[in-house]
């Protein structure tokens, strides 16, 4: 592929996790969903598995494979340095069933315990492997409609409240009053199936009774409890993840509003879309809502048992602009969004190789030597080194990911 152009079309990859809405991606991307599949997220980046692809008029190339033939005028010689590859993965997201709770290691301890289960001789691929690679995996999301999630333990008042509230829980007092969240969490954590059956079984069943009366919102742990168990009969194996529901935040975030969801906060998405920019790793150590590996010892050293106040963001502009940012506190990725109408124009020079989404309306991105129309559910990647500009006659949303200049 000629990359003399700095400006081209990106074609992203659509996956089909079971969590994934039907409507949502397919209206974006402008596709016909003939065949039902759950379309749950659409990734833009260079993610070896599944990278996106570059296009022009007459070519089409893997950005993982441009990205190995040409670091330097693809990601630049620092970028390439410092991460050896293009450090972050960009997603849109439609969540309509709830994801595994989980939590991230933070890059030192990535590398202890990618080195420990290589020297263990665990197959990378083994359904009991934790650690895929040496990365952390820090995120940023933005909501793109009412998003609703799980985010870090509940503060001590707030959750010796609920122990206090839910009978259930009642038993669960006086070791947390004495030894703390995290012997809490460790107990509940390691329990066996039987037992959880016959702690949260009656629960489940009052919650389920609950909703049904409309007795709950979506602001309750009982709500998402019930919204997990309708239409089954079976209240056995019930999934330790229900107590998450419970003791974590439970985080509305509005559209345009944001979370940033560092390494050791346990989180989970609930429900709704957004736009999600993360580390290029796998690494993820999960608590519950999951049939797969739940390895409770490993994730007992990597969480934060703090109490938290959620850091909604709303974003970062400066005066008379028209682009947003969200502040990240890692050297892997940036992300901001670009809001322009007919009367306001955008322009930049881009330091690394830039992704840009438009997930409303549409406009033309002028650049050196090219001119691209891009519209709704449209992306393009921008090499280093191009001054361009962004116009549109109407209305124009953009979401902007890239590695901050200081990285």
């Amino acid at each position: 592929m000629n990359i003399q152009s700095k400006i081209f079309k990106l074609k992203g990859k659509v996956q089909n996790y079971a969590w994934g809405g039907y409507d949502y991606i397919p209206s974006l991307l402008g596709f016909d969903n003939k065949e039902h599949k759950p379309c749950a997220e659409y990734w833009m980046g260079a993610h070896p598995s599944a990278s996106s692809l570059l296009v022009t008029e007459s070519d089409s190339t893997l950005l993982y494979e441009l990205i190995k033939q040409n670091p330097s005028s693809t990601i630049t010689d620092g970028v390439y340095k410092k991460f050896g590859e293009l450090p972050y993965l960009f997603k849109i997201l439609d969540v309509k069933d709830m994801l595994s709770i989980q939590v991230h290691p933070s890059k030192e301890e990535a590398i202890k315990g990618f080195e420990r289960e290589e020297a263990e001789g665990i197959l990378i691929n083994a359904s009991n492997r934790n650690y895929k690679d040496k990365n952390h995996k820090p995120e940023v999301m933005v909501a793109l409609s009412e998003f609703w999630l799980l985010h870090g333990f509940k503060q001590t008042a707030q959750l010796e409240r609920v122990l206090e509230d839910i009978q259930e829980f009642n038993i669960l007092l006086p070791l947390f009053r004495k030894e703390g969240c995290k012997s809490l969490y460790q107990f509940v954590m390691q329990m066996e199936p039987n037992e959880v059956d016959a702690l949260l079984a009656p629960l489940v069943k009052r919650e389920l009774t609950r909703k049904q009366s409309n007795e709950l919102t979506k602001e309750m742990p009982g709500w998402w409890v019930a919204k997990l168990f309708e239409g089954k009969e079976d209240y056995k194996n019930i999934d330790k993840g229900v107590f998450s529901i419970y003791f974590f935040n439970i985080v509305k975030i509005e559209k345009g509003e944001a979370i940033f969801q560092a390494a050791g906060i346990p989180h989970a998405y609930l429900e709704g879309q957004n736009v999600e920019l993360m580390a290029n790793s796998d690494n993820v150590l999960r608590a519950g809502l999951t049939p797969k590996h739940i390895d409770v010892p490993e994730l007992m050293k990597h969480t934060l048992f703090k109490g938290i106040v959620p850091n909604v963001m709303k974003g970062n502009k400066a005066t008379n602009s028209v682009e947003r940012n969200f502040p990240c506190p890692v050297p892997d990725f940036g992300l901001s969004v670009i809001e322009l109408t007919e009367k306001t124009k955008y322009t930049a020079l881009s330091t690394s190789l830039e992704i840009l989404i438009a997930t409303e309306g549409g406009g033309v991105i002028n650049g050196t030597s090219v001119n691209l129309l891009i519209k709704q559910g449209e992306a393009v990647a921008i090499l280093p080194g191009e001054d361009y500009s962004i116009e549109s006659s109407g209305n124009l949303t953009i979401f902007k990911a890239f590695v901050p200049q200081n990285a």
